[in-house]
């Protein structure tokens, strides 16, 4: 009977971790999906950003001076945020994705 329980709890811990790195593999591809999709935009113009996406939800200059234009949107009641940095000429420069699936 310590045996079956012994195999029982292994065969229950392996179930549960590998479980629990599908999940990570699942949400690293999600990730990297939406950092790809994003990645596009670097090197354009705010005109390309905003085609796409539509007027941004807030836009403001940081210490750099550099614009910030911030897209929020919900999915499943998570929040997503994707910030975009512009620079002088109104290139896009970096981005920022938070929540985003």
């Amino acid at each position: 009977m310590n045996k079956f329980k012994f195999i029982f709890i292994n065969l229950f811990l392996l179930a549960l971790l590998s479980g629990c790195q599908t999940i990570k593999q699942k949400t690293d591809n999600i990730i990297e999906k939406e950092n790809n999709k994003l990645t596009q935009y670097i090197g354009k113009t705010s005109d390309n950003l905003k085609f796409d996406l539509g007027k941004p939800d807030e836009d403001f200059k940081n210490v750099k001076g550099n614009t910030i234009l911030i897209y929020n949107s919900k999915k499943y009641l998570v929040p997503c945020e994707r910030r975009f940095e512009l620079d002088s000429r109104s290139i896009v420069i970096g981005f920022i994705s938070n929540g985003c699936f």
